[in-house]
């Protein structure tokens, strides 16, 4: 079933944070400053933070901020934060240091280091991922940080060079039409036809008068160990805009974000994200952001847990939910509801995963109802080499 909670604040966001001030790489504040190289996700929470599109904060978090998130899902200052946005180390750096983050050899912002502190590692996972077992692939990465986390504020140098263009909060708000609802859709994976389906029915439910967007926010940076790589799921964006781009309330942006599989927590930090970003309404699929144990491939979360949360909290945070719609493909009135196909007693089709990636591995047919025949391309050599 399709709800909808309707944000208190319309198109403005007084809370979005502007961008961190800039300072030049040749700034004499940078002189003889130590370096720090940023893994892939550092590197992402860097540019976010930089941007503004972690609001409520644009920092590292310090030791009273990150104990809080972890706690609450609140800073001290009572805002929300789904996830405590860290930076780890191994000791090098001291309180008072100022420190040029590198990645891939290129300065992207200086960190003036305010707190040092020993995280509580086994808590952080029980609270923010609900379990301490390594079979979760985020208690995984927390347990392979550094010794210590830090806390600071960020000067601006320079955006990462990526293979792909990646907007910022401001250059996507200032794109967007003056008035009209914004629908974000966030997704990690390949988009297949029941996606595209999901993401239509949102946008019409709030396409009144024909001035509603829909904002295909797919995030590029690092997820769990076994998802199609970055480079390969941008293909098979680029690929998917050239088969729907025709609507003009479609559009399509990158967002360097790193997954954590954290569930209900991630679901809100996607809000956030969005709500940075423009959007007035937040599509939460089941079991959004979840992750498989590992071991005995059992689901960490509810399939319901997101949506749950997200309909909490939507208010507060200003931004809409739409639960996405529970599809099927049916011969007789292609994609309608589950619960629709199972009263009208109609023949569904189904294709699992397993069987989508035996019958690419093979260079077997792809049903035109399953996927876009240009997404499937893209995806064929990627499966083989799997």
């Amino acid at each position: 079933m399709l709800s909808r909670c309707l944000p208190r604040c319309a198109r403005a966001f007084s809370q979005a944070l502007t961008p961190v001030q800039a300072i030049a790489a040749s700034d004499a504040t940078l002189k003889g400053a130590k370096r720090k190289v940023l893994s892939d996700r550092s590197a992402c929470d860097v540019e976010l933070l930089c941007a503004g599109a972690f609001s409520p904060t644009n920092s590292f978090l310090n030791q009273e901020e990150y104990g809080s998130v972890v706690e609450t899902m609140r800073l001290p200052n009572n805002q929300l934060l789904g996830l405590p946005v860290v930076l780890d180390s191994n000791g090098e750096e001291n309180v008072g240091d100022v420190v040029v983050l590198q990645y891939q050899g290129q300065d992207i912002a200086a960190l003036t280091v305010t707190s040092k502190y020993k995280p509580f590692k086994e808590k952080e996972c029980k609270e923010v991922y609900g379990t301490t077992s390594v079979e979760h692939p985020a208690v995984r990465m927390v347990f392979s940080r550094g010794e210590y986390y830090l806390g600071g504020t960020l000067n601006f140098i320079a955006k990462p060079q990526r293979n792909y263009v990646a907007p910022t909060p401001t250059e996507i708000r200032a794109s967007l039409p003056e008035n009209g609802p914004v629908v974000g859709f966030q997704c990690r994976n390949p988009i297949h036809k029941a996606h595209y389906h999901v993401f239509m029915n949102a946008l019409n439910s709030v396409d009144t008068d024909g001035n509603a967007t829909l904002l295909i926010h797919p995030t590029v940076g690092p997820t769990q160990e076994d998802d199609i790589d970055g480079e390969t799921r941008i293909l098979t964006y680029e690929a998917l805009m050239k088969e729907i781009g025709t609507d003009k309330r479609l559009r399509c942006a990158y967002l360097p974000y790193s997954m954590h599989m954290a569930g209900p927590r991630e679901a809100i930090q996607h809000m956030i994200v969005r709500r940075s970003f423009g959007c007035t309404h937040f599509v939460i699929g089941r079991d959004m952001a979840g992750s498989k144990s590992s071991l005995d491939s059992e689901d960490f979360y509810g399939a319901y847990d997101a949506q749950e949360m997200a309909k909490k909290h939507s208010q507060e945070l200003g931004i809409g939910t739409i639960e996405s719609l529970n599809l099927v493909y049916t011969e007789e009135e292609g994609y309608i509801t589950a619960d629709a196909a199972e009263a009208k007693g109609l023949k569904k089709k189904k294709l699992s995963g397993t069987e989508f990636r035996r019958r690419m591995r093979a260079g077997e047919e792809i049903p035109e109802w399953f996927a876009f025949p240009q997404v499937v391309e893209v995806l064929r050599p990627h499966m083989k080499t799997e």
